[in-house]
């Protein structure tokens, strides 16, 4: 039986197999996710200590859900929020509109963050 493939590139189809194992543990849809879709310049000079004090930070936001992140030659990490007013704050907080500067200047080469409303899920675990 023939099956249609989605033609990805290289990098993405290994992220896709480096999914995080985390198991974020997301409330019925809808809910919100924010993709972050990042290229690295090759700068590590504070990245990692940036990007957990981020994910601490963004923890303690009203409306924050959970990450997930993996990264090899592409980044992606989704984000999940109750809201669209959720994300917003967040984007505007100002540690996190300080470390998107730093971003822009020294760690990333490309990125792309793209804001959906997640209409439905489901999951799949071997036991």
């Amino acid at each position: 039986m023939f099956r249609p493939r989605l033609a990805l590139s290289p990098q993405l189809r290994l992220a896709r197999v480096m999914r995080s194992s985390s198991g974020v543990a997301t409330p019925k849809a809808p809910y919100w996710a924010v993709i972050f879709t990042s290229e690295r310049t090759g700068v590590e000079e504070g990245y990692d200590e940036m990007a957990e004090r981020m994910v601490e930070l963004a923890k303690k936001q009203p409306g924050f859900l959970g990450v997930e992140s993996a990264r090899d030659t592409v980044g992606i990490t989704v984000s999940y929020w109750r809201s669209e007013e959720d994300i917003a704050h967040w984007k505007a907080h100002g540690a996190h509109l300080m470390a998107q500067k730093k971003g822009k200047r020294d760690w990333y080469r490309r990125y792309t963050t793209r804001i959906c409303r997640v209409e439905r899920d489901y999951s799949f675990e071997k036991p």
